[in-house]
C-alpha cells in the first residue's frame, strides 16, 4: 500500500494529516472590515506566505479590480498565481470561480492557468441577500474546462443536495475522482453550522463517494466551531479573512497567518499531524509542484 493510499482509507483521524486551506481575501471584506485584508495581488502574496510559513498548504484566491471590487480578470489571476508559484514553492494554489467575480463562463477564464485547483459549486442556493446561481449548463461547462486543462474541483457544498450531485457527476464522468468536497456553514439563508447536519454530510459523502476527501469551512463566528469539527472528524479545514475577520468578538485577526495559527492549535489538541504541501500533495492526488 502506497502511502496516499494509507493516508485516504485510515478510519483514525489521529492518523490522517490536516490540509489546511486559506482563504485569503474572497469577494466581499474591505479593509473597513479589517485593515489587515489583502486586496492587492502584492499584499496577497506576501499574505499568502506568512500563512503557508505558518501551516496552510491549500490558497483559494479570489482577485480584485484596481477600485477593490471582485473581478474574474485572467490576467490579475495571472499575475497572482506567478507571485505565489515564486514566493510560496510548494504551495497548493486553487482559483475561484465564484459568481460574485463574474457571470457566466467568465467565471471560468483563469482556468486555462492550469491552477493546481479550482472551486466549483454544482447548485444553486441562497445567500444573505441574493440567489448563488449555478445552472446546470454552466457547472458542465466548469467541469468540462477543469477536466480540460487538468484543474482538481474542490466542490463547495453549501447542502446536502450538492453533495448528492457532485457524487452523481462524478458517476457519470463529468468529474474525475477522487473528489474533494467542502461542506460551508453558517452563511446567512443557507446551511446553519449544525453538527448533527455536519455528520450526516460525511456519513452521505462516505456513503456515495467512499474515496472521497472532505473539507470544512465556518463562515463568520462559525469559522473556529467548524474547524474543529473538521479538525476532530478527520477531515480538512479552511480558515482565512474571506470567511472571518475577527478571532473573536472583540479582536480583529492581525492576519490569515494568525488564523492559520489557530487552526494549527486545534490539530495539535486533537492529535492530528498537519499536512505538508507535499503530503496534500499527495493525498489530494495533485501534479508534483
Amino acid at each position: 500500500m502506497t502511502e496516499m493510499e494509507s493516508m485516504t482509507q485510515t478510519t483514525n483521524p489521529a492518523d490522517t494529516p490536516c490540509i489546511i486551506c486559506v482563504a485569503i481575501t474572497g469577494s466581499l471584506p474591505t479593509k473597513d472590515n479589517n485593515p489587515a485584508v489583502p486586496i492587492t495581488v502584492a499584499e496577497q502574496i506576501e499574505s499568502t506566505q506568512e500563512a503557508f510559513e505558518a501551516g496552510a498548504t491549500i490558497v483559494h484566491c479570489h482577485v480584485r479590480d484596481d477600485q477593490g471590487q471582485p473581478t474574474s480578470d485572467p490576467d490579475r489571476f495571472a499575475a497572482l498565481k506567478e507571485g505565489l508559484e515564486k514566493h510560496c514553492p510548494g504551495l497548493i494554489i486553487q482559483l475561484s470561480t465564484g459568481g460574485r467575480s463574474g457571470a457566466g463562463r467568465a467565471r471560468g477564464g483563469m482556468l486555462p492557468l492550469r491552477p493546481d485547483m479550482a472551486s466549483l459549486s454544482v447548485g444553486s442556493n441562497n445567500f444573505p441577500t441574493r440567489v448563488y446561481e449555478n445552472p446546470p449548463d454552466l457547472v458542465d461547462w466548469l467541469a468540462s474546462e477543469m477536466k480540460v486543462h487538468d484543474v482538481k474541483p474542490e466542490i463547495e457544498a453549501f447542502d446536502l443536495s450538492h453533495i448528492v450531485q457532485a457524487a452523481r457527476m462524478a458517476r457519470d464522468g463529468r468529474l474525475r475522482g477522487p473528489l474533494y468536497v467542502q461542506f460551508v456553514m453558517g452563511v446567512k439563508n443557507a446551511m446553519p453550522a449544525d453538527e448533527p447536519i455536519f455528520d450526516f454530510y460525511i456519513e452521505t459523502l462516505k456513503r456515495l463517494a467512499p474515496d472521497a476527501q472532505w473539507c470544512a469551512a465556518g463562515i463568520g463566528t462559525e469559522q473556529l466551531r467548524i474547524n474543529e469539527w473538521a479538525v476532530a472528524k478527520g477531515g480538512h479545514t479552511r480558515t482565512g479573512m474571506e470567511d472571518n475577520v475577527r478571532l473573536d468578538r472583540d479582536t480583529l485577526a492581525p492576519s490569515n497567518a494568525a488564523l492559520v495559527r489557530r487552526v494549527v492549535e486545534l490539530c495539535e489538541r486533537h492529535e492530528r499531524p498537519v499536512a505538508t504541501w507535499q503530503q496534500a500533495r499527495q493525498i489530494l492526488g495533485l501534479r508534483a509542484a
